[in-house]
């Protein structure tokens, strides 16, 4: 598979995602007033690991689904990660050809539904049961040549493919899981895009700190702490979430009615050399599970 593909993909998805984020906007700027380039680390997804009937058979929500997209595209996966305390399991996937055609890496998460209270385990699964039919035939348009039509028909995965779900079901689930919530809400949309410091090529911002001071200073509501540190091999940190206005089912009348949630947050990554064996050194390539939990929270709602 090309991987020309998957950049058009990403372009899409981008130009979609920076228009509905105003920060990550903020930071192209920034960056290209600078005479500096914007790169991008990763993309990140979430998903629900949850089996559900459709006219083809039973079909996974989670990584499973977005992974044979990613692997049709020439990823391949990477690394796994565990978070017991959230009921949540991640994957990152490297495109073998990323390093030549600045191929941004992909980090899908997925919630373990079944790990979570039975009452709560019940209304996700009831929600996503609306699921559309035409969700399976996508991962078919990828074997075609890639043509425009084509990309833009991929870019269709990246949505919620079940239909609003019911405003109480978001808030009571809310309770248990925000990341559960935002699914509901947001189906496969970009979580978030992360600027990638190491590719940035200016001076004026040499680092992830003087990065994230400036984007502060442009009066970009950014997270307290950078996360990891230069031992570990990467360091992170994230702008607040933005809201947007999301439909759902009013509880009484069943209509579609408009309310806020927090949607996405725009990511700024930077990465170190480690040391591997016989004292080489190597660029960490890969993720940190306490940092990623960290960020995880950042789609929290707040009052």
């Amino acid at each position: 598979m090309k991987p020309e593909i998957a950049l058009d993909l990403w372009k899409l998805l981008w130009q979609e995602y920076s228009a509905r984020v105003n920060y990550a906007r903020t930071y192209q700027q920034m960056i290209t007033a600078a005479g500096g380039t914007v790169a991008n680390d990763h993309i990140a997804f979430r998903s629900l690991r949850l089996l559900v009937d459709t006219p083809q058979g039973q079909l996974n929500l989670g990584i499973n689904y977005l992974g044979q997209l990613a692997e049709a595209l020439g990823y391949v996966a990477a690394g796994e990660y565990t978070f017991a305390q959230t009921h949540l399991y991640a994957r990152h996937y490297c495109h073998p050809q990323q390093e030549e055609f600045n191929l941004p890496k992909l980090f899908i998460s997925e919630l373990i539904v079944d790990e979570l209270p039975a009452n709560i385990a019940q209304l996700i699964s009831k929600t996503v049961s609306s699921i559309l039919d035409e969700l399976t035939s996508h991962l078919t348009l990828i074997q075609k040549d890639g043509n425009i039509e084509t990309i833009a028909k991929l870019q269709q995965v990246f949505t919620r493919p079940w239909l609003p779900p019911q405003r109480s079901v978001v808030e009571e689930v809310n309770q248990v899981t925000q990341y559960g919530a935002w699914v509901l809400l947001h189906g496969y949309g970009v979580n978030h895009f992360t600027g990638y410091v190491n590719g940035q090529n200016t001076p004026e911002y040499p680092d992830i700190d003087t990065t994230a001071s400036a984007l502060a200073n442009l009066g970009v509501p950014m997270k307290a702490e950078i996360e990891g540190n230069v031992a570990c091999g990467l360091q992170q940190t994230a702008t607040q979430a933005v809201r947007s206005m999301v439909t759902v089912l009013d509880d009484n009348s069943g209509a579609e009615i408009q309310i806020p949630w927090t949607y996405a947050y725009y990511e700024i990554a930077q990465r170190y050399l480690i040391d591997v064996e016989s004292g080489k050194q190597v660029l960490f390539d890969a993720f940190l599970g306490s940092n990623a939990l960290q960020l995880f929270e950042m789609t929290r709602l707040s009052k």
